[in-house]
């Protein structure tokens, strides 16, 4: 780790990485436009994944006093991860056959054939008591009117992936474990409650003629101000929505991983202790003696002892750690690897067929509908993952290591 102190910066920007030439030049500016934020608790910091994104880095973590800032969430709330460990050792069903080809293969159908992939959604509406207790609720939300369609909306999303880097996974850990894996987030939802008070809190700052420079993209919203309370509510709605999201997603992998491994083999599948654990969200919480509202914008929550999943490529390793509570990092760490290429950079990098190769070739059963596309989440385009772990290891301990068998993508 190092410290960036220096005539561009107001407070100090901590970055989890070796020097700062590992620091790419936007996000570097970036970080800088966050140091002059007035509001800011502290310092800055960038975790070892970081890289340039809307208004706030990606990896970014920041608290701020009294003051929550829409693009330093971003516009995926409550994007995160989900995971269960199973009783079911790979080498004993790794090679059985199916009507449908392997197990890995019979499962990874079976899954695109039950959940809505991309920008699908389902047909009928869908159970949720997160947006049940909405409309329940409705007076914390009904100021925004243009926003509250999306709560019935919602109905036909709930259970569904996405697209970008949202993914399915079966894995197999370090003692030859079957593990499910999966990352998605509010999906609609978010996007449009970051973008309303984006908007919002741009003309608040406009009119308020706030020190904050525009061209940041870094407007924010005092929390006692109605505005503020009424996105602190919505996001709070995403993040729950999100939370159910996963949650059904993986209650829905868990029962075809048990249909077709029973069905099989004859074995009684067991599923362990499930982690689902948000890595784009803002909370109040007290660090330094003081109640700051921390954003983080891919990062995790990793305080002593707290259990958190961060990804790799597709094709590549994942972790389990255990957080070591650091105040000095506000409790986060990594969300994952990290691009080192832009989605357009690595689709003229490499090639469809180089990377359904590098996934044959690594035994990887692939799901996904169209695959022009496959190489802007290849694991080429992303950092090395155990680089960027050795990198935070003052800030989480690992405790499982897994490796891609399967994947279904959006």
């Amino acid at each position: 780790m190092f410290v960036l102190f220096n005539e561009n910066t107001r407070f100090p920007v901590k970055v989890w990485l070796g020097q700062k030439e590992e620091l790419e030049g936007n996000c570097l500016e970036q970080a800088y436009h966050l140091s002059q934020l007035p509001f800011i608790h502290k310092w800055v910091c960038l975790m070892p994944d970081t890289h340039a994104g809307k208004g706030m880095p990606i990896g970014g973590v920041i608290a701020a006093k009294d003051v929550v800032i829409p693009n330093a969430v971003g516009v995926d709330i409550g994007c995160g991860m989900d995971f269960v460990p199973t009783n079911i050792r790979m080498d004993e069903v790794r090679d059985i056959q199916t009507g449908n080809g392997t197990i890995v293969q019979a499962v990874i159908g079976n899954i695109m054939r039950s959940i809505p992939l991309n920008t699908e959604r389902y047909k009928t509406p869908q159970e949720s008591a997160v947006l049940d207790r909405a409309k329940q609720e409705i007076e914390k939300y009904g100021e925004d009117t243009e926003l509250l369609p999306l709560i019935d909306d919602g109905y036909y999303q709930v259970g569904s992936l996405g697209g970008g880097n949202h993914f399915i996974e079966l894995q197999e850990d370090e003692e030859g474990f079957l593990c499910i894996m999966l990352h998605s987030g509010s999906r609609h939802l978010g996007k449009k409650i970051c973008d309303y008070f984006h908007k919002k809190a741009k003309e608040l700052n406009q009119m308020w003629r706030s020190e904050v420079k525009e061209e940041y993209q870094l407007s924010f919203l005092p929390t006692q101000s109605k505005e503020g309370r009424q996105y602190i509510n919505w996001m709070g709605l995403a993040l729950d929505y999100a939370f159910e999201n996963r949650a059904r997603m993986l209650e829905q992998t868990c029962a075809i991983v048990k249909e077709v491994v029973e069905r099989h083999t004859g074995q009684g599948v067991e599923f362990g202790e499930e982690i689902n654990c948000h890595h784009n969200y803002a909370a109040l919480e007290n660090h330094y003696g003081e109640n700051v509202w921390v954003h983080r914008k891919g990062a995790t929550r990793v305080r002593e002892g707290e259990l958190a999943v961060i990804p790799g490529a597709m094709g590549s390793y994942s972790y389990v750690v255990e957080g070591k509570g650091s105040e000095e990092s506000f409790c986060s760490s990594s969300h994952g690897a990290g691009r080192s290429y832009s989605r357009t950079g690595a689709i003229k990098a490499f090639s469809v067929e180089q990377v359904m190769v590098d996934l044959k070739e690594q035994g990887i059963i692939l799901g996904k509908r169209k695959k022009n596309d496959v190489a802007e989440e290849c694991r080429f385009a992303y950092k090395d993952i155990d680089g960027v772990m050795s990198q935070q290891l003052d800030l989480v301990t690992p405790v499982r290591k897994l490796k891609t068998v399967g994947v279904v993508k959006g």
